[in-house]
């Protein structure tokens, strides 16, 4: 079946069965290689994207059920002009290998867009979902404060 879902600014067509994770849509049939499958469960946050602004697991929603414009983080800024969000996890280089830092950017831009001064403890719940194995949970709270301007 051919569903139209807006990504990132653009209409795009896909032939694909209603219940195709949107998760693989992205990823297959639109190239877009920042939302990562880590659990396909919705439980580590490796696929998060913005679905009408919301942070959501992208391997949990149906193309269907997409009726709201979708921003990945391929979207959310350019390498000449990331988000402050994308600038803060560089400057704070919060990554290590990276596969959980799509779902921290993303939940991040989310959190910051609805509360854009986040104490700290809204900001450990707002990432609370996203796992990351590598250890650097110090340094992507640093970035968060770091992007939402309190003190790092």
């Amino acid at each position: 079946m051919a569903i139209t879902i807006t990504v990132n600014g653009r209409r795009h067509t896909v032939a694909a069965p209603d219940d195709t994770p949107l998760l693989y849509v992205l990823r297959n049939e639109l190239e877009l290689n920042g939302p990562k499958f880590g659990c396909g469960l919705g439980q580590c946050g490796a696929c998060t994207v913005h679905l009408g602004g919301d942070a959501v697991r992208s391997c949990l929603i149906p193309v269907s059920a997409v009726k709201a414009p979708v921003i990945t983080i391929e979207g959310l800024g350019t390498a000449d002009k990331p988000h402050p969000v994308q600038a803060a996890f560089v400057a704070e280089q919060a990554a290590q290998c990276g596969y959980c830092i799509n779902g921290m950017v993303m939940s991040t831009a989310a959190l910051l867009k609805r509360t854009p001064k986040p104490s700290e403890n809204q900001i450990r719940a707002a990432l609370d979902g996203n796992l990351c194995r590598c250890g650097t949970h110090m340094r992507i709270l640093r970035a968060v404060r770091k992007a939402a301007g309190t003190p790092v």
